[in-house]
């Protein structure tokens, strides 16, 4: 009767359900949007019913609309977005205030007022990041100073914290689970990569109460049953992993110097470094790949805020195309070097800048220029800063000259190509590009027993199509010089 894995992708725009095979194929799916909230410049919330009912509501439909029985599901994977923060009560499982996300600047001044270079150093050394409003910490720290009596009730364990999959994992087990995996725990700021536990000294640092944090367990590992009130049986929920680990995983990036690059929200380019917690001397981050059987792997990985936001933002703000499938055909009416240069510096620009004041600009424009000019200059950004990572990467001494692409936007042959020559490196993009979903599945297959190792899930990974360089280096750098003179521009 066991016939699929379920994986739960809850990402920063909609939430997700999709069924795989024991296969790796994609059986069914359903997807639904929510609403991003902005309640000030740099702000970004979400509401946290919209979270839970989205996916609740996308698990109940991609069973139903194909007819399958929560009795035939093996196990769920969760992957989500990252460093999202929410902040519950341990009784009545409410949120105290909405879902900080991943892209919220809002303690950026707070980051400021606590920055000294042995803060910094203490924080890149335990945790690999870098102080900035991106991570849980500052924004767990907001809520407790922005919420009535919240500093209080945490001392006294009244309250919760998660990421995005922990408070998935408490709905769905209706509360009787707060876990996390390492994954996860590694973007929080106050979790120790290197010995694997929640660490003191930065929970002191920023005032953050122990008792509030999840367990933190490996990402493929028993995390509860699902409430059989929910989807009609108890399912094993057996994986969790944050969304670019498990697209990592979902590429089969097992080996060593192996990279990926996702295109989602925003973009995330991650290279495996194996048993060795590397440290970038470029502003990279240094973060967990996985954790099997306790053995952590880590990655070197570069975050860029806007990739697919900045085509929304295209489409929704300034309305200039209908849907994101337009691009393709756009771009391909304008030469390469048209002069125009969109920074998506929204929420401030991410690695290797991390500058949370930076601010979106425009720039190049002529009489000449147009719809057609702006929208491939957006597609075009997405490639320049993901070359911009590269660059990082490679004064690391870790160039990936052949990347594994996928996300949403990797359909487009167009972007990949611009990828590819940009970079000057080989891009692959798989049969299946919903990885981080496939990811989950096959995180939670491998605690299932259906699969026996990783080496069997590398031989499930097939390359769709392959994109090589088809311009010379003088046009690359000449593009690329441009792009960075732009960015100078918007730096705050």
């Amino acid at each position: 009767m066991l016939k699929y894995l379920l994986a739960i992708d809850q990402g920063t725009t909609s939430s997700r359900a999709m069924l795989f095979t024991k296969f790796g194929k994609v059986h069914a799916s359903a997807q639904e949007e929510f609403e991003q909230h902005f309640p000030k410049d740099g702000w970004v919330e979400h509401d946290p019913s919209d979270i839970w009912q989205t996916t609740l509501r996308t698990c109940r439909k991609v069973l139903s609309d194909n007819n399958v029985l929560a009795t035939e599901v093996i196990a769920i994977g969760i992957t989500n977005q990252r460093e999202t923060t929410l902040v519950w009560d341990r009784k009545s499982g409410e949120p105290i205030y909405n879902a900080i996300v991943w892209q919220d600047r809002r303690t950026a001044e707070y980051c400021q007022s606590i920055s000294t270079p042995e803060t910094e150093a203490l924080i890149n050394d335990k945790t690999g990041l870098l102080l900035d409003p991106y991570f849980s910490a500052t924004k767990i720290r907001w809520i407790l100073d922005n919420v009535e009596g919240a500093q209080e009730k945490a001392e006294n364990g009244e309250l919760a914290f998660g990421t995005v999959d922990s408070f998935l994992l408490w709905h769905l087990t209706s509360g009787k689970v707060h876990k996390t995996d390492a994954t996860n725990a590694s973007r929080t700021m106050i979790f120790n990569i290197h010995q694997q536990v929640w660490d003191e000294e930065l929970l002191a640092l920023f005032n953050i109460p122990a008792a509030m944090l999840p367990e933190v367990m490996d990402s493929s590992d028993n995390f509860g049953y699902v409430d059989s009130a929910l989807l009609g049986s108890e399912i094993p929920i057996l994986a969790m992993a944050g969304d670019q680990q498990a697209a990592l995983f979902g590429q089969a990036c097992f080996e060593e110097g192996m990279a990926k690059s996702t295109y989602g929200t925003g973009c995330f380019l991650m290279l495996n470094t194996g048993s060795k917690a590397l440290k970038s001397k470029n502003k990279l981050l240094t973060t967990v790949a996985y954790r099997l059987n306790g053995k952590p792997t880590y990655a070197i990985e570069g975050s860029i805020f806007m990739a697919g936001a900045t085509i929304q933002w295209i489409r929704d703000g300034l309305k200039l195309i209908g849907s994101a499938c337009e691009t393709e055909s756009i771009a391909e009416k304008v030469p390469l070097d048209h002069g125009v240069f969109l920074v998506p510096a929204f929420t401030g620009l991410g690695a290797p800048y991390w500058d949370p004041n930076a601010r979106g600009a425009i720039l190049g424009l002529t009489r000449d220029s147009g719809i057609k000019e702006i929208v491939t200059a957006g597609l075009q950004s997405v490639c320049y800063q993901t070359k911009d990572l590269q660059k990082a990467m490679e004064s690391d001494g870790l160039r990936p000259s052949l990347i594994r692409v996928d996300g949403g936007m990797v359909a487009n042959n167009w972007l990949l190509s611009f990828l590819s020559n940009i970079l000057g490196a080989t891009i692959d993009r798989p049969e299946i590009i919903e990885t981080t979903a496939l990811g989950a599945a096959y995180l939670a297959g491998l605690k299932a027993g259906v699969y026996s190792s990783t080496d069997e899930l590398a031989n499930m990974w097939h390359c769709e199509k392959r994109f090589t360089p088809t311009i010379d280096n003088e046009q690359r750098n000449n593009l690329y010089g441009k792009w960075l003179a732009a960015v100078q521009r918007v730096k705050s």
